[in-house]
């Protein structure tokens, strides 16, 4: 048995595949019934996040069918279709920087068809999330303003419409949505379903809410049973054929959806973003029961905030692709980078006829005008036309080979497939097929760079798979825990399993998983729990050969579980920090910080030792055979030499590992006694104290360092060259210089030759918004430099008994200006805040830069878009909620 440390329990059942996903900044999004709930993994049992679908939602004005054609053949499965609310069907989280707050979209598609986007409810103090765009009504605009791409005088006949079936297929079994033969409705992936249709029934009805003579096709649910009048001959809508019908609904109707990486519009063609928005963008893909696809590319917000959230963010459409000739099931996106100068964007499309496609991405999709052109080119079909649907792709590109991808196609069969592509070679090789499960795989996931597969299915069976070469071999998922409870003093309760999801270290997974309700008490357990997220700890899985021996301190408190099993799962924490290391993806180390503290209360030798060996990979001398003190010592000294991403995850690690008993403001709090300490005073204090001290010194010299070279470039140009929103400019020059003259003697030359050269620009400095004497936003006295993270007030002249009232203020961790009233952003690991953002350039220094001078020619303000990550951890940062509302948790 796996290791379930946690669980959360949901109100209502997931009803289709890859009903659970996890999003880049650390949350989890769980579709059941009709309703997403949105779970923080690191505090599952606090606030949630909760999206309802409306019980009813108006059908689109797509034309008015006589009565007797209600009974042909293209529209018998929607008038039988007796689904009487909307269910969630398919959920995906958009990349990091999308929503307004630089946190992520969640789009969602319903079994009506439509396709809304949502972002969190940062700054609306509730639990709801908030709709931004309605995806489906920009569709259905388009399509009615160019007659659905029909010709008026050739209607389309029911044999092209893609979603149509053989008469003799539907004799022979009922299908659902995917294929999916529906034999038992409690074993199904799709229940409510009529055949072959899961959109809402149609029949004749009101064409005009206000207009009782009038007729259109709406909802069965709306007409009540009520008998059908003679349709009016003042009614607005076109008359349409029967198959004219089916063939514009299947065009409307989405099924699937899915958020491609971050991309960038070409400078040379699109100098200017367009309607003022960032030049970077994702596409999101919505397939649908056409077999198209639409694109929509959507801009990331120019500048971010957490008081505001209606800032502009562009949105267009920008393609139709004719993809199959059957129900999109299944789409994944895929970046090679190969070529870090020109990326490949591949896109893999799955179908109902069972068939699966690789798109090429085309260069010209963000300049694209046509709408019904979109520039995507077939590679490969790597599984032709058959009797099997797809349901759903995993896909991956391994580490070893960045030229490659690993795919994995999940059928209804209960089988999968595994394909490896070589694009650049044009290679396509089957690795193999697989009988893994007796029911419909439901989901797939690559795990460890593309080294493991995780699979689940209907049936209610999770199963972990290695591969070797070009074959898949099946291994038991690892039963070993970090001093938690094991899955095994718990009763089996579940009977299907509808999706599995990673996180973002790879160290655990999350399956949504339905109760059977004959096992709970139906007075009150079924009532209130239909099924649950569930969290398995893989770290322990055993992946390659292992790295070597390990030293075993306190490994006697482990007597149960094998000593390679916790060899590995140092392998696996060291291989998830290495991958944290690269500069595309999000700081997002919640699971190694878990496994850490959980493995740390039991065996905190074993974790020092474990943390000791990752010191050792920071500094490219050897250090093999050293003590821990002298490794510590070395790192501590030697910080100059390390890249920011790494002092970004030693700094985290130093707080909410080795110093997790200490609060926050505490830490801080010694930090700034720690400040300037010469070196013969360490061999007093803490090594790792220190450690955090140097290393957080470091990247504040790095951030002082830029900020003066910046201002000196800028200093030649007009202050409208860097006014622009979302560009950012240097602010708190004269608190950097008070900074730079406290710590005068233990900075670096090159910091204060800047120094000197700032002082001699002061008569242009007024553009950069240069403020020596601070003042107080409550009372307006002023206000002293002694303090890196906090400041006092001078005091009101208005005194009571002789005391004049002084007011504490918190400064800004990057300007070290005296933060104003609003809301602040704030860091979850070290508990500082801001009000100015840090420049993009600081978070990816590989070492300290000694020639600033070369760094200020290549200064251009247009590259410097601000993010809101914390100068010191590296973390996204996010307006502090409060502990009754959800926010996410990167560490």
């Amino acid at each position: 048995m796996a290791s379930r440390f946690q669980a959360a329990a949901l109100v209502a059942a997931p009803l289709f595949p890859n009903a659970v996903v996890w999003s880049e900044e650390n949350l989890i999004a769980a579709a059941s019934g009709h309703l997403v709930t949105i779970l923080n993994p690191a505090l599952l049992y606090g606030p949630k996040g909760l999206i309802t679908l409306p019980a009813e939602c108006e059908p689109y004005q797509i034309g008015v069918v006589k009565r007797e054609d209600l009974l042909s053949n293209c529209l018998l499965s929607t008038c039988l279709n007796r689904d009487r609310r909307p269910c969630v069907r398919s959920v995906s989280w958009s990349p990091i920087g999308m929503a307004p707050n630089a946190g992520c979209l969640l789009a969602v598609c319903t079994t009506e068809g439509r396709v809304k986007i949502y972002r969190p409810p940062f700054c609306d103090f509730g639990s709801e999330w908030i709709e931004v765009m309605d995806i489906s009504d920009g569709l259905y605009k388009y399509l009615e303003n160019n007659n659905f791409g029909e010709d008026a005088t050739e209607p389309a006949s029911v044999d092209d419409i893609p979603n149509s079936v053989p008469r003799k297929e539907r004799k022979r079994r009922r299908v659902n949505v995917s294929g999916v033969i529906n034999n038992d409705s409690r074993s199904s992936v799709y229940t409510n379903v009529g055949s072959f249709d899961l959109a809402r029934g149609f029949e004749i009805s009101s064409c005009q809410p206000k207009e009782k003579n009038s007729y259109q096709i709406i909802s069965v649910s709306k007409a009540k049973g009520k008998p059908v009048n003679k349709i009016s001959n003042n009614c607005t809508l076109p008359m349409i054929t029967a198959d004219q019908y089916a063939s514009r609904s299947a065009i409307l109707h989405s099924l699937v959806l899915a958020w491609s990486p971050v991309l960038k519009l070409p400078s040379s063609n699109c100098p200017v973003p367009p309607n003022g928005s960032s030049n970077c963008f994702s596409v999101l893909a919505v397939g649908g029961r056409s077999g198209k696809i639409s694109f929509w590319r959507i801009s990331m917000p120019e500048c971010y905030s957490i008081e505001h959230s209606k800032i502009s963010t562009s949105t267009v459409l920008i393609g139709l692709l004719q993809a199959h000739n059957s129900w999109i099931t299944a789409i994944s996106w895929a970046m090679i980078s190969s070529d870090s100068s020109n990326p490949q964007v591949l896109l893999v499309t799955g179908s109902s006829d069972g068939s699966v496609r690789i798109w090429r991405y085309g260069q010209e999709l963000p300049n694209s005008t046509e709408v019904e052109l979109a520039p995507f080119s077939l590679l490969k079909e790597v599984i032709t036309v058959n009797t099997v649907p797809i349901l759903v792709l995993s896909i991956i590109v391994p580490v070893q080979s960045p030229h490659q991808i690993l795919l994995a196609v999940g059928k209804g069969s209960g089988s999968f497939e595994v394909w490896i592509c070589d694009i650049s070679g044009s290679k396509y090789e089957k690795a193999g097929s697989y009988d893994a499960h007796d029911q419909a795989v439901t989901g797939l996931a690559w795990v460890f760079g593309g080294r493991c597969l995780y699979s689940c299915s209907q049936d209610n069976i999770v199963r972990s798979w290695i591969l070797r070469g070009s074959f898949l071999s099946d291994v038991p998922i690892p039963s070993i825990t970090p001093g938690l409870k094991s899955s095994t003093d718990l009763p089996d309760v579940f009977f299907s399993c509808l999706g599995v999801a990673v996180s973002p270290g790879n160290l655990v997974i999350a399956m949504v998983r339905s109760f059977d309700l004959d096992t709970l008490d139906h007075m009150y357990e079924a009532r209130a729990q239909k099924a649950a997220v569930e969290f398995l700890w893989i770290g322990g899985q055993q992946i390659d050969a292992l790295s070597g021996t390990f030293p075993e301190y306190g490994l006697e408190a482990f007597s149960d579980f094998s000593k390679k099993g916790l060899v590995s799962w140092v392998d696996n924490i060291l291989w998830s920090l290495k991958q944290c290391e690269h500069l595309d993806k999000p700081l997002v180390v919640w699971d190694v910080i878990a496994a850490l503290l959980a493995f740390k209360r039991s065996v905190p030798k074993y974790v020092e030792c474990l943390l000791v060996k990752w010191l050792t990979t920071l500094h490219p001398e050897s250090q093999e055979g050293l003590s821990r003190e002298k490794i510590l010592s070395h790192v501590s000294k030697n910080v100059s030499n390390i890249s920011s991403r790494r002092l970004h995850l030693l700094n985290i690690i130093c707080r909410c590992v080795i110093l997790s008993e200490l609060k926050a403001d505490q830490v801080n709090s010694k930090l700034h006694n720690l400040e300037g300490l010469s070196g013969s005073m360490e061999e007093q204090l803490d090594l790792w104290m220190v450690l955090l001290s140097n290393s957080e010194r470091e990247l504040r010299e790095r951030l002082v360092g830029f900020s003066f070279s910046a201002f000196l470039c800028l200093t030649s140009h007009s202050a409208s060259s860097f006014s622009h929103p979302g560009c950012w400019y240097p602010v708190g020059i004269a608190q950097m210089e008070q900074w730079v003259a406290h710590n005068h003697e233990h900075i670096r030359n090159e910091l204060k030759v800047l120094a000197s050269e700032v002082v001699e620009h002061k008569t242009r400095i007024h553009a950069c918004e240069y403020t020596e004497e601070e003042q107080c936003s409550y009372c307006s006295a002023s206000v002293l430099f002694d303090s890196l993270d906090s400041a006092l007030c001078q005091g009101s002249e208005e005194c009571v008994d002789g005391v004049c009232q002084t007011h504490k203020l918190v400064r800004c961790a990057v300007s070290m200006q005296v933060c104003p009233t609003t809301p602040l952003w704030f860091c979850k690991c070290c508990h500082r805040w801001s009000y100015r953002l840090a420049p993009e350039c600081l978070f990816t220094m590989p070492s300290y830069p000694l020639d600033f001078k070369h760094r200020r020619k290549s200064f251009t303000v247009e590259e410097e878009i601000s993010k809101p990550f914390c100068p010191f951890c590296g973390i996204l940062l996010q307006r502090l909620q409060p502990e009754f509302l959800l926010s996410a948790s990167p560490v």
